[in-house]
């Protein structure tokens, strides 16, 4: 159920359970005596192979071995939560009371609020381990029910997946507990129950009270972006470097004639340093000579500081230029990890990377030239990670524009789950964001999460050669929101309350050992 949550299946509400019979293995079947807590981590490992191999079916088309590696290790995430469900957040039967231990409603509410902690903060964890991958949060399967997700804006992608886990314990318990008193014929009111829906419809009413909001004051941006849907092998051949350069330059003279306020190409539309090689240089500047607005496109760029992914904002008809460098690079992408000190990976995948890519220096706005508007650049998956964002939105950026290439991987479901992803930065930081990809989903998304334009054929398919044009509302005097100004506290005061919940039964358990 957790990963049909996630395109294609996008059955997000399945989240609502998904999770339930993960708790029912943990608490109600027979454990295995002494090595009860091996057997507890196992149910949520293989709970989460499942979960993870299944949503990230689309990395086959890069890497099998990776798909299953990535999988593997994502997957001891949901193995420790199961293990905190069974060792830590489980109700303790107290020798004066007859009733079972389900049955009382503050013992239950207080399991529920600690494993929603545990599942929360390790999701934290897992988007900031090793560079991080927070992809396909449990959060983000609610993608499309806009009101229950607008408490990002507070609580960040970690406030809906903490909802959900805590829903999914209530129901689970709820469930066992009803049986329970139909056997004894005896049934009452809980209020753990109660609350957890009084808390469902509080965070729905809070999401219905933002989108009926009066919006801020505003400036109309007009856009045309670019999909060329430039097949990934092409995107490295040398060969193809002058139909590549005549390909985005004839969708650019279509989007030209709609006079847009900006221009946009996406990551690396140039098939060599934009400004290092003539050619490149020419055809680009060519076009900028013609376009009364500015154009922003991504490229490669090589300097004495080091080499980047980059993205390029040209104005004044190419006459100035600004650079923006990723700061986020894709491990095993984009550069190798501990190069220097691990030869294995570079043994394994040097071939593939032969140089690394070097880090930007941080979250620089670009001043567009024809509208007061200043925006922050998300390259690639950038726009998957809240805290980048974030920085752009205290940098004083109005405006999100994210260039993205999912031609890597192939027509599967993986531009569509980037995209889900996106459209939480947008609600986070209440900025709009445009969405340039080479392939997938070139799109436009509002403040609140919704998209407002994509660009598709008459069948829905968004793997096509085309030109999006659109506009959208930029907020002349954004507010940070409050989860741009304290980032994810609450995910990391939800790992601070399950590490603190787990220290007494540690220290009772290493009692028992030395003893």
């Amino acid at each position: 159920m957790l990963a049909l949550c996630y395109a294609p299946a996008s059955a997000g509400n399945l989240a609502w359970v998904a999770l339930a019979p993960l708790v029912a293995a943990v608490w109600f079947a027979q454990g295995w005596s002494r090595r009860e807590p091996l057997r507890q981590f196992l149910c949520g490992y293989l709970c989460g192979v499942v979960y993870f191999v299944g949503s990230l079916h689309w990395l086959h088309s890069v890497t099998v071995p990776g798909w299953i590696v990535l999988g593997l290790y994502l997957a001891v995430y949901p193995g420790l939560w199961a293990l905190f469900l069974g060792m830590v957040a489980r109700p303790v039967p107290r020798a004066c009371d007859p009733d079972p231990v389900w049955f009382r409603s503050w013992s239950n509410l207080r399991a529920a609020v600690l494993a929603a902690a545990a599942w929360a903060g390790l999701e934290w964890v897992r988007g900031t381990m090793f560079t991080g991958f927070g992809w396909n949060s449990l959060g983000v399967a609610l993608w499309q029910n806009l009101p229950m997700i607008q408490i990002c804006d507070i609580t960040g992608v970690a406030g809906v997946s903490f909802l959900l886990v805590m829903v999914n314990v209530i129901a689970a318990v709820t469930v066992l507990r009803l049986t329970l008193e139909i056997g004894r014929r005896r049934m009452r009111a809980h209020f753990d129950f109660s609350l957890t829906v009084v808390l469902v419809a509080l965070v729905f009413g809070y999401g219905v009270r933002k989108i009926f909001s009066t919006p801020p004051e505003s400036v109309e941006l007009t856009f045309a972006a670019v999909q060329a849907n430039v097949p990934i092998s092409q995107k490295h051949d040398a060969a193809e470097e002058a139909a590549i350069l005549d390909l985005h330059t004839r969708l650019s003279d279509i989007a030209l004639a709609m006079k847009p306020d900006l221009l946009i190409w996406p990551e690396a539309a140039t098939p060599k340093p934009l400004f290092l090689d003539q050619t490149n240089w020419d055809a680009v500047r060519a076009i900028a000579e013609r376009h009364e607005g500015d154009f922003l496109l991504g490229t490669v760029h090589f300097e004495e500081r080091g080499d980047f992914n980059s993205a390029a904002l040209l104005t004044n008809r190419g006459r100035d230029a600004r650079l923006y460098h990723k700061m986020h690079l894709v491990p095993f992408g984009e550069y190798i990890p501990l190069r220097g000190n691990f030869p294995l990976f570079e043994w394994i995948a040097g071939d593939l990377i032969p140089e690394d890519f070097d880090f930007g220096p941080g979250a620089e706005t670009l001043q567009l030239a024809v509208k007061p508007v200043r925006i922050g650049t998300l390259i690639c998956f950038e726009d998957t990670l809240a805290y980048v964002s974030r920085l752009f939105a205290l940098s004083g950026a109005q405006a999100l524009i994210n260039l993205t290439n999912d031609a890597w991987f192939l027509k599967t479901a993986g531009s569509e789950q980037h995209r889900a992803n996106a459209i939480f930065r947008s609600i986070e930081t209440r900025l709009p964001m445009i969405r340039c990809a080479n392939t997938g989903v070139t799109c436009a998304i509002d403040r609140l999460g919704r998209e407002t334009h994509r660009l598709q054929d008459q069948s829905g398919n968004t793997f096509v050669e085309s030109v999006l044009f659109g506009k959208i509302d930029v907020p002349v005097r954004p507010a940070l929101t409050l989860h741009t100004r304290i980032g994810d506290a609450f995910a990391i005061a939800c790992l601070a309350l399950a590490a603190a919940a787990s220290l007494p039964p540690a220290a009772r358990a290493l009692r028992r050992k030395n003893s």
